[in-house]
């Protein structure tokens, strides 16, 4: 049996210094997959599912994009996969045109 892929948007692989701010947690992480509308956080901090949390994730081009996101899913000590729920139109242009680039550099996609 096939598992139904729930994203919607395309997504690279990507290796970009971020920190997070939670209820639990103050952590800094790295963002190992990227989309316009999420992101996956390798980091140990402590989350929970549905958590709101803030992050930064900081593209090559400064500055960093600020997104306040929720938690969909956790790895303990590993990282947490996010939904973002809230970006400014700056930082969701600045993250469109960041994949943008990784895709027609040929990047990954996962």
């Amino acid at each position: 049996m096939q598992k139904q892929e729930r994203r919607t948007a395309s997504r690279v692989k990507v290796d970009l210094p971020a920190r997070w701010e939670g209820v639990l947690s103050r952590e800094k992480g790295s963002v190992t997959s990227l989309s316009q509308t999420g992101a996956f956080v390798l980091s140990a901090g402590l989350v929970e599912k549905r958590e709101l949390i803030w992050l930064e994730i900081v593209l090559p081009d400064p500055p960093p994009v600020s997104v306040w996101a929720e938690v969909v899913d956790q790895a303990y000590e590993i990282g947490f996969a996010v939904r973002f729920t809230s970006t400014s139109d700056e930082d969701a242009a600045a993250i469109e045109a960041y994949i943008a680039s990784q895709l027609e550099a040929g990047a990954l996609q996962d």
